[in-house]
């Protein structure tokens, strides 16, 4: 069962910063999970929310800032809010990346980067799954770019179970600990697809979840995970 460090290891370090990054990779994380918004100026910043507020000592919303104004604001313990490529950088192709996709524009704007990105060490387009709730943006993203694997998320239990993403061709589904059942990884494993669960920090939910066949767990501390 896979290990993904959810948006790094935040119970070690602030989230989506590339100090925890680098400790989810410390930790032995099989995968690193990050989110990432288009801002005002047209690059990619990975950040969780749709404004700067939690996580931040600034204010604002994160498509209606610049680059400069986004590096302006603080992150606990010196961290900055990072670009993209400053992350993907650091983990130099170390560990596959889940990207997902949170703004408007993301499924444009991540394939224009995966055009022009150009990294100084070896990276294949097969260590990247892209994954959203919007669906729709997965979809703009697949005609885009239909090689690189998808992951579907969903909240909560779909009524035709897997069958909400079947358009999608999706690689994995990722549902909510809430709301993961025997039989929804059974479906998916029938429709051929992977199940990673978010987001799991208890050693009794993970054994659980494994004796079940999920394929993956996003959790905030994957040392705790990995014992």
């Amino acid at each position: 069962m896979l290990i993904i460090g959810h948006r790094g290891a935040p119970d070690h370090a602030p989230e989506n910063t590339l100090l925890s990054f680098e400790k989810a990779l410390e930790q032995g994380a099989d995968m690193i999970e990050l989110d990432i918004y288009v801002c005002l100026s047209g690059e990619l910043v990975v950040i969780h929310d749709d404004r700067v507020d939690r996580t931040t000592s600034g204010t604002g919303v994160v498509k209606e800032m610049t680059l400069n104004e986004l590096k302006s604001v603080n992150i606990k313990k010196g961290q900055k809010i990072p670009r993209l490529e400053e992350v993907l950088n650091q983990i130099k192709g170390r560990v596959p990346v889940n990207i997902e996709l949170k703004g408007p524009g993301t499924a444009i704007g991540f394939s224009n980067f995966l055009d022009s990105y150009s990294p100084d060490f070896s990276w294949n387009h097969n260590e990247i799954i892209v994954s959203s709730f919007n669906l729709r943006e997965l979809q703009v993203f697949k005609n885009l770019k239909p090689h690189i694997k998808r992951g579907a998320l969903n909240g909560g239990v779909p009524l035709d179970l897997g069958g909400f993403a079947e358009p999608l061709s999706p690689w994995s589904l990722h549902y909510s600990i809430e709301f993961i059942s025997p039989e929804l990884v059974a479906d998916a494993h029938k429709r051929g697809r992977k199940v990673l669960v978010y987001t799991v920090n208890r050693k009794d939910d993970r054994d659980r979840l494994k004796s079940w066949g999920v394929d993956g767990i996003f959790t905030n501390s994957p040392e705790a995970m990995l014992k």
